[in-house]
């Protein structure tokens, strides 16, 4: 019998957003978040008024990052560096990866089906915010 993995729905985008959203409020962080598909797709996007406008563009690269490495941002920042092991992976791809603590994969009943990445805030802010969101997805 054939398993099925849930994807991540816009109900699922939308309620992401909301969290992370309060928990940006609560560290009186100004950000933006943004939410991908396992497809790397924009399911859910969101700015605060005051956000920087680079934040729209890091929330996104590190949300992508997160998915493409199933790995939070955060645990990959050394890896990168000029003397780590994947020091030549910021330009191994056509789009870029963004290597700032904030991104963070989403996964459900151990699969990987998308990536929150938040930006504009401290680097440990937006690492913080991302994973709270997170952790409050929901198995389906």
């Amino acid at each position: 019998m054939p398993t099925t993995i849930s994807k991540l729905s816009t109900a699922d985008a939308d309620h992401l957003l909301d969290v992370a959203r309060r928990a940006a409020e609560e560290a009186g962080a100004t950000v933006s978040i943004t939410v991908l598909d396992a497809g790397g797709h924009l399911l859910a996007f969101r700015r605060d008024d005051n956000a920087v406008l680079i934040s729209g563009e890091t929330s996104t690269r590190k949300a992508y990052t997160a998915l493409q490495l199933d790995a939070a941002t955060a645990d990959v920042v050394d890896a990168v560096k000029p003397d780590g092991p994947f020091h030549s992976l910021q330009t191994a791809l056509d789009r870029p990866l963004l290597f700032i603590a904030g991104g963070v994969p989403l996964r459900r009943d151990g699969h990987l089906i998308g990536a929150i990445g938040v930006g504009g805030g401290a680097p440990v802010d937006d690492h913080r915010i991302a994973t709270a969101a997170a952790a409050t997805l929901q198995p389906q």
